[in-house]
């Protein structure tokens, strides 16, 4: 399919580049492609961003039909554009939809079309260090009509938002609370997917938390609220007597494509890396036996977040004296390293953009 490109007329004024935070600015333009039954995706098209005027009855609003992605565009200092493993990205929405019963997308397009638009806006993306111009793809049932089936019509579309750091911290450790009353997901759900529903469940934790002094969620598994899953915004990996640890993937856990990245890379490092149950008492106990070395988190926004103190049924864990570590520093340094292209890529998992 061609894509169409219309240019705004009305260029916004960008933001300081050095006070971004996150998601509170957006580029002029937007990526936009229907979806109907009986013809399939069609439109493509590169519009002026705007404001969507849907219906009351849209499906989405009643029905919870939404799933979306996160990944980022890096300029690097010799000023190429990249992102890192799109495709993943792409592969993963596709994942979702087949569980929230949406049409799947052409994966190798969506990346070209993403490419495009981040062409169009490239003079969005921020350079400086921990800075990044943050896509948001995603998909929204459009049907409108007020009964509990699939829709039979859809929007795929591609936002674009200059970032800094996801946390305020940056680098530095983050304070993490366990939950032990609610739960995110379970298996045989939809804990695996991105989708919207998944993080309005965790609002009410991650208010508690916020309440408490804490930056984020630690969920525990919806049965026994016993073993570790993943925080609200990124997976969690744990190093014990010099042995990464990290949940395995058991259907409620987000496949994290940072997380899979890490693995990888420290893997290759000669690390040893183990995807298990891993509890919340093992994780008590090893601190308490001076076991735990560092714990940190992956994910598309923050890459990699060291954790420097755990709360869990008023026990305090602190982690590392509350500083970072070699094995989150390594994990991060690389990442980072690859994506803005000062780091050679042996694995890859970069895409150029131009």
């Amino acid at each position: 399919m061609e894509i169409k490109i219309e240019l705004t007329k009305t260029p916004k004024q960008k933001p300081d580049m050095d006070n971004l935070g996150f998601g509170k600015y957006y580029t002029d333009h937007m990526f936009e492609m229907d979806y109907t039954k009986g013809i399939g995706w069609h439109d493509p098209k590169i519009v002026p961003y705007h404001p969507l005027i849907m219906d009351p009855a849209s499906m989405v609003l009643h029905y919870g039909q939404a799933t979306f992605e996160g990944l980022k565009a890096y300029m690097g200092k010799d000023q190429k554009i990249r992102l890192f493993r799109p495709n993943k990205n792409m592969e993963r929405l596709n994942s979702s939809n087949q569980r929230l019963v949406i049409p799947q997308l052409d994966v190798n397009f969506c990346v070209e079309a993403i490419k495009k638009l981040v062409e169009v806006d490239k003079d969005w993306i921020p350079t400086g260090e921990g800075t990044s111009l943050y896509i948001r793809p995603f998909v929204i049932a459009t049907d409108v009509h007020v009964g509990v089936h699939p829709s039979l019509t859809y929007k795929f579309i591609v936002i674009l938002s200059p970032v800094g750091s996801y946390y305020a911290e940056g680098i530095n450790p983050v304070r993490i609370y366990v939950e032990d009353e609610y739960c995110r997901a379970v298996k045989g759900g939809m804990g695996f997917t991105k989708t919207a529903g998944n993080y309005a469940a965790s609002l009410i934790a991650q208010e508690t938390a916020e309440r408490r002094g804490y930056t984020q969620v630690l969920w525990l598994d919806g049965v026994n609220k016993e073993f570790i899953e993943e925080v609200g915004t990124m997976n969690i990996m744990f190093v014990i007597d010099g042995e990464i640890i990290t949940p395995a993937l058991n259907g409620s856990i987000l496949p994290g494509i940072t997380r899979r990245s890490a693995i990888e890379l420290l893997k290759d490092k000669g690390y040893k890396v183990t995807e298990r149950k891993v509890s919340i008492n093992e994780i008590y106990h090893a601190s308490r036996s001076g076991k735990l070395q560092e714990v940190f988190g992956t994910g598309t926004a923050a890459v990699i977040s060291p954790v420097g103190e755990l709360l869990w049924e008023n026990e305090t864990i602190i982690i590392n004296n509350g500083e970072i570590g070699p094995v989150s520093r390594l994990v991060y340094d690389t990442i980072t390293g690859i994506q803005s292209g000062n780091v050679e890529d042996t694995y890859g998992w970069i895409t150029k953009v131009d």
